[in-house]
């Protein structure tokens, strides 16, 4: 189990915050399938941004299960601390701070991962947003800019001397990207030995028999799974089945999934509205029909359709016309898993 601050989730696996992914329905749906928790989409800090339609339906927890965990994303520390403030008045029980994302967008800016070259600037950043509110206040950043700059054990000390409650650490550094292969796991392991406060491990995380490995190897009191959930939200169950069992669950009936993937299109049409809720919904259909039998064509007509009725009944057909062939969604194409070698020394 993960405990942060006071709060207690159910399991020790918890969604990554990926914008234009993590909306409310999406977490939703991850939580439904097992996922511990969930963290919002990052929203600004600047005020001026607060009452943009974007950050309204990023901040927007109505009827959501769970810690409301919110993070925000700046470079000012008073920006920052307001942000929190704000947050927190209208039902965050958890701030995130973001100090990972890689976007040349954001890091222009000198935000997200752009802070980890100025460790005096992130120390009064940590510093100001603990101060500013009563809730736990948490991390998320990566092992440096660059390679010849990972400082990411040197951070988590400051966070955790600052008041910060739990860290989530990307392994890799913002010049890595997503480049495949170049995740540090030993990064990882060395920022929790550096700290009390319990440590996230995230990155490629993609099968349950991994989630065991990067535990197992960096002592993590619990991962982040991004990517790896898109299309494919049972991760979180098949994770969780193996962490206790050390075995895969049995396939998902078709039949279990149906209801919930419906409930997450209708969810997703009603927060963003028809027009751009059908669009939005694409990408969400894609993922989840990758792969599947026969679902090829059925894409070319998702993507011409503009009413989210006639989205929705399309794949719900094609769900109902797979079922009668394979009760069964297909047994999960898990990566194998190599060994976790540390890639830099």
């Amino acid at each position: 189990m993960l405990g942060i601050g006071s709060h207690r989730f159910a399991n020790r696996l918890v969604v990554a915050p990926m914008a234009g992914v993590t909306d409310r329905p999406f977490r939703r749906l991850c939580r439904r399938f097992g996922a511990g928790h969930a963290i919002s989409e990052m929203v600004a800090s600047h005020p001026d941004l607060w009452q943009t339609p974007k950050s309204m339906r990023r901040r927007d927890h109505a009827g959501e299960e769970g810690v409301i965990t919110v993070q925000i994303a700046g470079a000012d520390p008073q920006m920052l601390a307001d942000a929190a403030r704000f947050n927190v008045e209208r039902g965050a029980q958890m701030i995130d701070i973001n100090m990972g994302c890689p976007k040349k967008k954001v890091c222009r800016a000198d935000a997200g991962s752009a802070l980890l070259r100025d460790e005096t600037l992130v120390l009064r950043i940590l510093e100001s947003v603990v101060a500013a509110v009563d809730v736990p206040v948490t991390l998320k950043m990566r092992t440096g800019w660059c390679q010849a700059t990972r400082n990411a054990a040197a951070i988590a000390r400051q966070a955790e001397a600052a008041g910060i409650a739990a860290i989530t650490i990307h392994g890799r550094t913002r010049a890595c990207g997503f480049a495949p292969g170049t995740v540090e796991y030993d990064t990882i392991r060395a920022v929790k030995q550096a700290v009390t406060i319990p440590v996230i491990a995230n990155g490629d995380i993609d099968s349950p028999a991994k989630a065991r490995a990067v535990l197992d190897y960096t002592g993590a009191d619990g991962v982040m799974i991004g990517r790896a959930a898109q299309g494919r939200p049972w991760i979180f169950r098949d994770v969780a089945h193996y962490l206790d069992h050390g075995v895969l669950p049995e396939p998902l009936p078709i039949s279990a999934v149906r209801g919930m993937l419906a409930e997450h299109l209708e969810d997703h049409h009603r927060l963003y509205g028809e027009a751009a809720g059908v669009k939005s919904a694409r990408k969400h259909l894609a993922w989840y029909l990758e792969g599947l039998p026969g679902a090829e064509p059925l894409l070319d007509r998702l993507l011409a359709v503009s009413s989210a009725r006639e989205q929705t009944a399309l794949f719900l057909a094609y769900l109902d016309a797979l079922e009668s062939e394979h009760p069964h969604l297909p047994l999960p194409d898990y990566p194998e898993v190599g060994p976790l070698f540390p890639r830099f020394h």
